[in-house]
């Protein structure tokens, strides 16, 4: 049977302190870590907009995590400091050089090291690809993805689809999914363990051949396999 299993906030705070202790790429003794109810507030700095993501996605990886609200200060070493300019080519030649996302279709502005990416593509992985690769760039202080996605395929079946999908899926639980679908709309309901398989089964989802939205409202709800 399933049983719901309750981590003290301390046990939650240990962990997670060790799996950012786990990553390479982090410095921990830079990151602070408080934890309230399960919801896990970091603060502290890191020196790249690439580090401070990679402290919040080890959060989501641990188990007990309900939310995470990211105070992460971002400070840049001088020697990584770039102009708008500078960071608008290098994020230009990034987006043009990359196999995957079709040429003329994304449009970027840089405000004070902040990249905003609008546009239109077919496939939410190609809006996902231009992402990753503007993120990592020297100067960056962070990313708005306004870019759409926008298909002019509607399948009826796409529900049942999606539904294939999370069956196949080694980490997700198909029986505590619900799927709802309205034209090019996914809804997604229900409750799964962590944060990252909450992303996870939206990637899914966003997967799907003529989806251009996808609403996550699935829950947290922590739970392992008892006796």
């Amino acid at each position: 049977m399933i049983n719901v299993l309750d981590k003290t906030d301390t046990e939650i705070k240990t962990d997670v302190l060790s799996e950012l202790k786990y990553d390479p790429s982090l410095k921990v003794t830079e990151i602070g870590v408080l934890v309230t109810d399960g919801i896990v507030t970091l603060t502290g700095y890191t020196t790249s907009f690439n580090e401070k993501l990679a402290a919040v996605h080890a959060v989501k990886r641990v188990a007990g995590v309900v939310a995470i609200a990211d105070d992460i200060e971002l400070h840049i070493p001088d020697a990584n400091h770039r102009t708008d300019g500078e960071i608008a080519a290098a994020a230009a030649h990034q987006i043009a050089w990359s196999t995957t996302i079709p040429k003329g279709t994304v449009e970027i502005t840089i405000r004070n090291g902040w990249v905003i990416l609008e546009g239109e593509v077919e496939w939410w992985y190609q809006k996902n690809a231009a992402e990753v690769a503007v993120r990592h760039l020297a100067g960056v202080c962070g990313v708005s993805n306004s870019i759409r996605v926008q298909s002019t395929n509607k399948i009826p079946a796409v529900g049942m689809d999606i539904e294939a999908a999370f069956n196949r899926h080694a980490l997700l639980d198909a029986k505590q999914i619900r799927i709802e679908v309205a034209g090019n709309k996914v809804m997604l309901h229900g409750t799964v363990p962590t944060l990252t398989q909450r992303e996870e089964a939206e990637r899914v989802a966003w997967a799907a051949q003529g989806v251009c939205a996808v609403d996550n409202h699935l829950a947290i709800e922590w739970f392992k396999t008892g006796d």
